[in-house]
């Protein structure tokens, strides 16, 4: 599976923003200034340079490469609604979102990891394809092999079960429920949808 592999907190100064978890928060304080020999006088970005920002920042966030996240854009372009809020919400609609959305994983990379592990189970069946997308309805919980793993248990004891409105978690069950489309609202990540939407649109 392709995905980012190159420094995490060199991206989280270039874009002043814990993108791949709180615990890059340190890093920020430590040098709240881009990264590079220049990060300190930057000058003014033009119109597509912070369209490509949010773009990149989106992609780190989510975790995805530039095709995987191109195509999830032109599958939101094609569907009903706000172009910018489909998109938000397919990428929150993945397996390994929800499943760090859960708590079952600490982060998003930790969260594939587990999925590709199999280690992540879907209406009861196992589910190892990071990218699936849920439905409304659909129950994500933890394979009964896997419930006794310390990374899993750890995470489920520290993980607040009523951190998002569009899911529901059971913890004695380990399992969760993907209860609706979350509204843009209610998405935590500071994305700014529509210059992703108008870069593409170019």
């Amino acid at each position: 599976m392709a995905r980012y592999h190159g420094p995490r907190a060199r991206i989280a100064r270039r874009y002043n923003d814990p993108i791949f978890g709180l615990s890059i928060n340190k890093v920020l304080q430590k040098k709240n200034y881009a990264p590079g020999q220049h990060g300190k006088g930057r000058k003014r970005r033009s119109p597509f340079a912070l369209q490509l920002i949010e773009k990149q920042k989106a992609k780190y966030t989510y975790g995805l490469l530039e095709r995987p996240f191109y195509n999830l854009f032109v599958k939101a372009a094609k569907s009903k609604g706000i172009t910018g809020e489909v998109m938000l919400q397919r990428l929150e609609a993945r397996l390994d979102n929800t499943v760090y959305r859960l708590g079952i994983a600490s982060t998003r990379r930790e969260a594939r990891q587990l999925t590709t592990h199999r280690h992540i189970t879907v209406n009861g069946k196992v589910v190892n394809i990071p990218s699936y997308t849920l439905k409304p309805g659909d129950l994500v919980g933890v394979a009964q092999k896997s419930k006794e793993m310390e990374v899993i248990t750890t995470n489920v004891t520290n993980h607040p079960s009523t951190k998002y409105n569009w899911l529901e978690w059971d913890a004695p069950s380990m399992v969760g429920k993907f209860v609706t489309f979350p509204q843009r609202s209610d998405i935590p990540e500071k994305i700014n949808e529509r210059s992703i939407v108008e870069l593409y649109s170019k």
